[in-house]
C-alpha cells in the first residue's frame, strides 16, 4: 500500500519521543500517511517531565510552514505546541495566506503530562481569537477545555456544554477527551455543530499514557489527509490510540510512551 495523505504538522519537539513532533510523525506514518514538520520549540524532557524549553522564532517557523507547502503542499494541517502569542500570530498568518480551507486539526497544548506548563498565560486570548476560527476540529481535555472556556468540567454533560462553548467560539468541530475525569468508564465526544457524538470505553490502568493527546489529533489530521468523514476519522484515530496504549513499551520512569508502531509489520 503506497504512502497516502500529506500532514504538516505544526509543534515543539519532545527529546524523550514520547510526545511532540516525534509522537505526531510516528502516528502519521503508522497510518499511512506522509508526515511533514515546522518546529515551533525544543524541549528537553522525558517520562518525568519537562526540564528545559527553548522557543523557535516565529518567523523561522512560518518560512518552514511555506517551503513545505509551496513544494510538497499539503491534506490536512495538525497544530501541537504553540507557545506564545508571536507564534500563534505567525503560524495563523501563514496559513490564512497559504493553505486557507485545508482541513485543520488544532491540539490546544497547554500543559505537559507532568503539568509543566508550555503556553504563555497572554497567549490564551491570541488561542481563543486566532487559531480556533481556523479549526475544523479542536482537540482539547479537560483542564484545556476548562481554561479556555472558563467553564468547570465534572461530568460528561459539562463536556457537551463545553464542547458547544468551543464551537461557538468558532472551531467548526471538537473532539473533548474525557481522560481527565475519574470512574472505570472513560468518555470522549464529538461536537459538529449539529449535535453530540459520544464514546465510551473502559479505562485503561497504566501510566503509560505521555502523548496520547499528540496522537490522538495527528491520527485524526491522518484520516481527514486520507479524505474521511470527521467521524470515521476519529472512530480510527481511538481505536489507533488505544491499542497503542496497551502495548505501550513500558520505558520510563514516569508517564511512559505509547507503541506507535503497532500498526507496522514485523520483518524476519
Amino acid at each position: 500500500m503506497s504512502l497516502k495523505g500529506r500532514v504538516l504538522i505544526v509543534a515543539g519537539s519532545d527529546s524523550g519521543g514520547g510526545a511532540g513532533i516525534q509522537a505526531d510523525i510516528k502516528a502519521v506514518t503508522a497510518l499511512r500517511g506522509f508526515a511533514m514538520t515546522a518546529i515551533t520549540a525544543l524541549t528537553a524532557q522525558n517520562t518525568q517531565g519537562v526540564f528545559g524549553v527553548v522557543g523557535i522564532e516565529p518567523a523561522f517557523i512560518a518560512q518552514q510552514i511555506s517551503v513545505v507547502l509551496d513544494d510538497l503542499g499539503a491534506d490536512a494541517v495538525k497544530t501541537g505546541m504553540l507557545h506564545n502569542a508571536d507564534v500563534i500570530e505567525a503560524v495563523c498568518a501563514v496559513l490564512e495566506a497559504r493553505a486557507p480551507g485545508l482541513p485543520t486539526v488544532v491540539d490546544p497544548v497547554m500543559f505537559a503530562k507532568g503539568g509543566h506548563a508550555l503556553l504563555e498565560p497572554e497567549a490564551m486570548s491570541a488561542l481563543r481569537e486566532r487559531l480556533l476560527p481556523l479549526a475544523t476540529v479542536v482537540t482539547p481535555n479537560i483542564p484545556e477545555a476548562e481554561s479556555l472556556t472558563g467553564m468547570t468540567i465534572k461530568d460528561v454533560d459539562d463536556m457537551a456544554s463545553a464542547a458547544e462553548a468551543l464551537g461557538k467560539m468558532g472551531a467548526a468541530a471538537v473532539l473533548l477527551k474525557g481522560g481527565h475525569l475519574t470512574g472505570e468508564i472513560l468518555s470522549d465526544i464529538l461536537y459538529d455543530g449539529n449535535g453530540i457524538h459520544r464514546w465510551d470505553d473502559t479505562r485503561i490502568d497504566t501510566p503509560h499514557t505521555h502523548g496520547t493527546g499528540c496522537t490522538l489529533a495527528s491520527s485524526v489530521a491522518t484520516g481527514l489527509a486520507q479524505g474521511m468523514p470527521m467521524r470515521d476519522a476519529v472512530e480510527r484515530a481511538r481505536a489507533y490510540v488505544r491499542t497503542a496504549i496497551l502495548q505501550a513499551p513500558g520505558y520510563g520512569k514516569g508517564h511512559g510512551p505509547l507503541d506507535h508502531g503497532h500498526t507496522v509489520a514485523t520483518f524476519p
